[in-house]
C-alpha cells in the first residue's frame, strides 16, 4: 500500500508540474515581445480605405503609408488583434527589387530596420518582424493597393486612436478631449471590452482583423444568438491558414455601458487550432467584435489609460 501511495503521489506531482509548466509556456507564448517602436508626431483624419474579400466589403481597413526615400504609395492594415507591427516578406522583397538601396536586408533573426510615415507621424524600429506572407507590389497599375504589412496594437501603446467609421478616417493623438469614457482591459496588447448580450455579461476582444463581422462567438453561443437556420459560409484567412466562417442573422442587442447597439448577425469560426483556442481562453475573452459593428459610429481607444468611448 505504501508503494502504491508513493506511485500515486509521484504521478500527481508529475501532473501538477506538467500543468504549471504548460500554463507558463502558453502564458509566455501569448505574451507579446517588448514594444520596439519609436513614434514621433501625430496624424489627424487619415483616409481609411476598405478592402473587400470573398464578397465581404469590410474584410479589412487600410491606411496609407510612405517608406522613407520611396515616392510610391503603400498601405498597411490596422489590425487590433495583432500585438505587434509587422511587415510582409514577399511584399518587401518585390519593393527591394526596384528600390534596392531603400529596403535593408533582414537580419539573421528575420528582423528588419525601417522608417515609415503614417501621414505626419513617423514610426521606426531597428527590429520590425517580417512574416513570410504578402503579395508582389505592382508599380505598373496606378490603382494597385500595395499592402506591405500590418499595424498592431504596439502602436496604440504610443498613441490614442480615433476610428471614425462614419467619416472613414483615422487619427492618432497624444491627448483626448471629453468625458464619459468607460474602462476596458488592455491585456497583453489585446483589447478586451466588457459588454452585455441578452442577459449575459461577456468580455469581448475587439479584433479589427475580423473587420467584416459584428460579433464572433463559439458554436454554442452562436446557436443561441442566431434567429435563422439560413447561413452564409465564407473562407477566412488567418496568416495563410484557411478557416470556415459561418454567419447567421441575429436580433440581439449588445450593450457597452449605457451605449446600445443592434446586432444584425452573429458569426462562428471553424478551423482554429487547439493552441489558438487555449490562448483565447487564457486571455479571458468570450468572443470577438469586428469593425462592422461600428460602421456608422466613432470609437476612441486610449490603451495606456485603458479607457474608451463609442459615439
Amino acid at each position: 500500500m505504501k508503494t502504491l501511495k508513493k506511485i500515486l503521489l509521484g504521478l500527481l506531482a508529475l501532473i501538477l508540474v506538467s500543468l504549471i509548466g504548460g500554463y507558463f509556456y502558453f502564458e509566455k507564448k501569448f505574451s507579446p515581445p517588448e514594444n520596439y517602436l519609436a513614434v514621433s508626431g501625430i496624424s489627424e483624419d487619415i483616409p481609411m480605405l476598405w478592402e473587400g474579400d470573398n464578397g465581404n466589403p469590410y474584410a479589412a481597413f487600410l491606411l496609407p503609408v510612405r517608406i522613407k526615400g520611396i515616392d510610391k504609395p503603400f498601405f498597411m492594415q490596422l489590425d487590433l488583434g495583432s500585438p505587434v507591427t509587422v511587415f510582409y516578406k514577399n511584399s518587401l522583397e518585390s519593393v527591394k527589387a526596384v528600390f534596392s538601396d531603400k529596403i535593408p536586408t533582414a537580419t539573421e533573426k528575420g528582423k528588419i530596420a525601417l522608417v515609415f510615415l503614417l501621414q505626419d507621424m513617423k514610426i521606426s524600429s531597428g527590429a520590425f518582424e517580417v512574416l513570410d506572407y504578402g503579395s508582389k507590389a505592382d508599380f505598373e497599375n496606378p490603382d494597385a493597393r500595395n499592402i506591405i504589412g500590418t499595424l498592431g496594437t504596439d502602436l496604440l501603446e504610443k498613441r490614442i486612436v480615433t476610428l471614425d467609421f462614419k467619416n472613414r478616417s483615422c487619427s492618432f493623438s497624444k491627448t483626448m478631449k471629453g468625458n464619459d469614457f468607460s474602462k476596458f482591459e488592455f491585456k497583453k496588447r489585446r483589447i478586451l471590452i466588457p459588454a452585455m448580450v441578452g442577459d449575459e455579461n461577456l468580455k469581448l476582444m475587439y479584433d479589427s482583423g475580423t473587420s467584416g463581422y459584428e460579433l464572433i462567438m463559439n458554436k454554442d453561443k452562436w446557436e443561441k444568438y442566431k434567429i435563422s437556420d439560413t447561413v452564409k459560409i465564407e473562407k477566412g484567412n488567418s496568416w495563410g491558414k484557411e478557416l470556415k466562417v459561418i454567419t447567421a442573422a441575429s436580433d440581439q442587442e449588445i450593450r457597452f455601458g449605457n451605449k446600445k447597439l443592434q446586432l444584425s448577425e452573429v458569426t462562428c469560426i471553424e478551423g482554429t487550432s487547439k493552441a489558438q483556442n487555449f490562448l483565447m481562453k487564457l486571455s479571458g475573452m468570450q468572443g470577438m467584435i469586428g469593425n462592422k459593428l461600428f460602421l456608422n459610429r466613432k470609437i476612441i481607444l486610449d490603451c495606456r489609460n485603458q479607457v474608451y468611448k463609442i459615439e
